[in-house]
């Protein structure tokens, strides 16, 4: 039974390190396209904050976008 056991824990330790040696590949892939976007112009840092907007739903980025706005004119930015 230990042995069973033994193997199927090593397997499941086996594809987590896959899967992180994977997720560190597609990370420097996405630092490679936000470099080739800076090196023709493009803001590294409005360019994630676009993903991050695109990521959310309609709604709750709406909502975020309303309390920003409040919050900049309540300080003068708006």
């Amino acid at each position: 039974m230990a042995d069973a056991t033994d193997d199927r824990l090593r397997l499941l330790i086996e594809r987590i390190e896959r899967l992180e040696e994977e997720k560190k590949g597609i990370a420097d892939d996405i630092r490679d396209v936000y470099a080739e976007g800076k090196a023709v112009g493009y803001d590294g840092k409005i360019m994630r904050q676009i993903v991050r907007l695109r990521k959310m739903k309609p709604d709750d980025r709406a909502e975020m976008e309303m309390l920003l706005d409040t919050y900049k004119a309540a300080l003068g930015l708006g």
